[in-house]
């Protein structure tokens, strides 16, 4: 799995646009918090298990970037939780998860219903 650090707000235009092209996967990671320490470990070590090589992955340390973290949800129209999962397809967030509910499997099947 390869990160894309995901630092800037002008990222989250480019993100928007691709996700035209395909689906990406924002994960919102904090780094003082154990469960989305696990949630991100647990993403890692599945990724390769999952139809996922095709996903642009984008991590965000929401501490470093509150700011990137606040855009994400007025633009996404998300509700802000961390760790956070955000599928982003046509501009839009068809699928966000948190916590431990993150899941390889999961999102392999929300990859697969955005692209039939």
């Amino acid at each position: 799995m390869n990160w894309i650090e995901l630092n800037d707000l002008n990222q989250l235009d480019t993100i928007g646009t691709a996700s035209a092209e395909g689906p990406i996967v924002i994960f919102k990671h904090s780094t003082r918090c154990s469960i989305s320490s696990t949630a991100k470990s647990r993403l890692e070590r599945n990724w390769d298990k999952h139809d996922l090589a095709h996903v642009q992955a984008y991590h965000l340390d929401l501490i470093a970037h509150r700011d990137v973290s606040n855009e994400i949800a007025e633009r996404f129209s998300v509700h802000h939780e961390s760790p956070q999962l955000l599928l982003v397809h046509n501009g839009e967030v068809p699928y966000a998860e948190s916590h431990l509910s993150i899941t390889a499997s999961e999102l392999e099947e929300q990859v697969k219903g955005v692209l039939s």
